[in-house]
């Protein structure tokens, strides 16, 4: 039992208890309890799973998930804290266990190299660990975010690439489904080769023109004012292979929805 770790942890937490001049305070029932506390927190983390992890091992080892450190170092720091001697394998194993943690971070495969030559670049200028894996998370942190943007900006030449594709295609006669134009805030159609544009009113109702070409500096035929797209793409539907002339429209399809 003199061994048990425990023990000097609780003898530790009666001295500085008794340290206090103040008899009054060490008789006071709120002190008393406080104390009691203290010690069931101590006892009952020494009987837990992993009884070789106690206070600041387990905040340095959960601060180095995901940082790729090398167990043999790790291992190497650990053993100077005060706790029973660590295996490389209790180190891996408790590591993993933490790793595993709902939100905790992961080791990502893209950032090991990057991790381990910023560890031995620190490692030999004589940095002590705890700062070295502070360094690395921050590094972790910001490859996060310059990835992130990288892949933003992926994304929006992407998206104006596909806007770029569809506008050339609706100008070069092609059907297609709505689509704005750059910066128009009206938006167009083209089925059985003929042109159609939506305009939202300030009703929040939109207006259908059967026009020549996208644009909205053409004033075109009016076909009828509808409460949705959807509404508007079905009444397309129909007339766009209707015989309509010059502008002809179906006075039955000339109507608001």
């Amino acid at each position: 039992m003199t061994d048990d770790d425990r023990v000097w942890q609780v003898k530790q937490i009666l001295v500085d208890y008794l340290r206090s001049p103040s008899l009054r305070h060490l008789r006071d029932p709120h002190s008393i309890a406080s104390l009691s506390r203290s010690i069931i927190k101590s006892v009952d983390r020494g009987s837990g799973i992993w009884q070789k992890w106690e206070g600041e091992r387990e905040v340095l080892l959960k601060a180095a998930a995901g940082c790729w450190i090398p167990t043999s170092e790790l291992r190497s720091y650990l053993n100077r804290m005060p706790g029973p001697a660590l295996t490389e394998t209790d180190v891996a194993q408790r590591l993993k266990a933490f790793e595993e943690e709902p939100y905790s971070p992961y080791p990502q495969e893209s950032m090991q190299l990057g991790c381990l030559e910023l560890f031995a670049r620190e490692h030999a200028e004589g940095t002590e660990l705890p700062a070295i894996i502070r360094a690395i998370a921050e590094y972790i942190e910001n490859e996060n975010e310059r990835e992130r943007l990288e892949q933003d900006a992926k994304y929006r030449s992407m998206k104006a690439q596909q806007q770029k594709d569809a506008e050339e295609r609706l100008l070069s006669g092609a059907d297609g489904k709505w689509k704005q134009m750059g910066r128009d805030k009206q938006w167009y159609c083209r089925v059985n080769g003929r042109t159609y544009r939506l305009t939202q009113s300030e009703d929040k109702k939109w207006d259908l023109h059967r026009v020549d070409i996208p644009s909205g500096d053409v004033q075109g035929q009016h076909i009828g004012r509808y409460g949705t797209r959807g509404d508007a793409t079905k009444v397309i539907a129909q007339v766009a292979y209707k015989y309509e002339g010059r502008w002809s429209v179906d006075s039955s399809q000339k109507r608001e929805v």
